[in-house]
């Protein structure tokens, strides 16, 4: 019982700290968002952990950051990031997560940018509209694609956390999970 309070413990930790890392200057949509969802599922010994836990976290740091019209949208991809992560992680290979954070990439830049065109005064209320939308959303500005910067801050965040928390897991037995 002791290794799981120890090993809860330390994902709680890992998951605020990242979602902390939200607060440090970073490109355009590079976030841990996706990576924190997908962590989440795939590692709290109680599901709903892997979902309350994260979800707190980014709570936190957007009571920090502010807040905008279109979280609903965030919030709910975070959610089926995490059933992505819950269905498809349940044994974690690199392979299996590089393709569920792209899979994540896809499905919070399709449900957030269809969020923006929803009732926007910007976009026609057309499909053109909407494409036309998801067209402004694949664009650069300043030098910095807002999709590319989100597959890329997915796959180095997700990287990060199941690769680290790999090897933590190796110095420090007490964190793998019991089977």
């Amino acid at each position: 019982m002791k290794s799981v309070h120890i090993r809860t413990t330390s994902l709680i930790i890992i998951v605020f700290l990242t979602a902390l890392s939200r607060l440090l200057p970073h490109p355009f949509n590079f976030t841990p968002i996706a990576a924190i969802a997908l962590f989440g599922a795939a590692t709290f010994p109680r599901k709903w952990q892997g979902l309350v836990v994260p979800l707190a976290a980014m709570l936190v740091s957007d009571l920090l950051l502010g807040f905008h019209g279109t979280m609903a949208a965030v919030y709910g991809s975070f959610v089926l990031t995490w059933t992505l992560g819950v269905l498809f992680l349940k044994k974690v290979t690199a392979g299996r997560v590089a393709l569920v954070s792209l899979a994540s990439s896809l499905l919070f830049f399709l449900i957030t940018n269809y969020a923006v065109w929803d009732g926007s005064r910007f976009y026609p209320q057309t499909f053109e509209g909407l494409m036309s939308c998801y067209t402004a959303g694949l664009a650069f500005y300043n030098g910095q694609s807002f999709f590319l910067n989100g597959v890329l801050g997915d796959l180095t965040f997700s990287t990060l956390l199941f690769g680290g928390y790999y090897l933590l897991q190796q110095r420090f037995p007490g964190l793998r999970a019991a089977h």
